[in-house]
């Protein structure tokens, strides 16, 4: 190692390097920075210098942390001890040494089409009338986009009010570590989205509130009071939970995996994979019924 670089020093060139190399979001960067800083003070300012012993040592004291806890750190640590040696500031890796715990991913709370059919049932009602509220012209507008186009929260709220083109069925975004990616934007969307924005008060943002846009806390409770109309319960709403089921029903319906990574922006397909699980009976059913050696009776 080094002998002119000290823990601080490191940790600081490792971070710059995970913010502008690889596009970490800086949340990710923060909770890097954070457990990377930890660990030095654990081990006196000789992270940078630690051997599998002192490893071992330091996990120890992770043995009242969650299971998640505990991967998330270790992988802090890896991936610190990974740029050490690449960059030659080490002539080995000790990471080895690090817990490998794994964490046990839940599957997403998600909604049936049914479920979907009922929310969108009450918002047609809303805007069955000779002249539909201004609130509820914004309320399809939110839904179909959650929906139809899986969005995060945080994207919707920050989308400016030029960012949709009645003409134009995509938009280019730029989501969670600065991807961009292509989000397709249905006929129903952009008729949601022209709709509401003919009544919109006037400002940068699709969807304003006051000064600013509107925010994910008030998006949150819209959508809780659309679940209250819908005879649906309380938790079973909510911005993710739309998008979740966006990408279970498109798996539903026969989307290829990698688009479907695409479509949402994860940058791991693993993150992806996760709705396989949720899907797994017509995975099943797929292959009992299309794989060839299901001639073979």
């Amino acid at each position: 190692m080094s002998e002119a670089l000290d823990d601080a020093a490191l940790i600081d060139r490792f971070l710059e390097m995970l913010a502008a190399e690889r596009g970490a979001a800086a949340n990710t960067v923060a909770a890097y920075r954070s457990d990377l800083r930890l660990a030095s003070a654990a081990l006196e300012g000789a992270l940078a210098a630690a051997d599998a012993a002192a490893l071992q040592r330091l996990a120890e004291g992770w043995a009242a942390l969650s299971r998640a806890s505990v991967a998330r750190k270790a992988a802090a640590l890896r991936r610190f001890f990974g740029f050490l040696h690449e960059e030659g500031h080490r002539a080995d890796d000790p990471s080895e040494a690090l817990p490998r715990p794994g964490t046990a991913r839940p599957l997403p709370k998600t909604l049936s089409v049914a479920d979907v059919d009922r929310l969108f049932a009450v918002i047609a009602e809303r805007l069955a009338v000779p002249a539909p509220a201004p609130r509820d012209l914004r309320l399809a507008a939110l839904v179909e986009l959650l929906y139809g186009s899986g969005l995060r929260a945080s994207e919707l709220m920050s989308l400016p009010r030029s960012a949709i083109a009645p003409d134009r069925p995509y938009l280019i975004l730029k989501g969670k570590g600065g991807r961009e990616r292509l989000v397709p934007i249905s006929d129903r969307a952009r008729a949601a989205v022209s709709a509401w924005r003919a009544v919109a008060p006037p400002g940068p943002w699709l969807f304003p509130s006051g000064k600013a846009h509107l925010t994910r806390i008030r998006l949150y409770q819209l959508l809780k009071g659309l679940a209250v109309a819908a005879g649906l319960p309380l938790d079973r709403l909510s911005p993710h939970v739309l998008r979740h089921a966006f990408a279970t029903h498109l798996l539903e319906g026969g989307a290829d995996l990698r688009a479907l990574q695409l479509m949402l922006g994860h940058a791991d397909i693993a993150t992806t994979e996760i709705y396989t699980h949720v899907d797994s009976a017509r995975l099943v059913a797929l292959v009992n019924q299309r794989h060839p050696l299901a001639e073979l009776r």
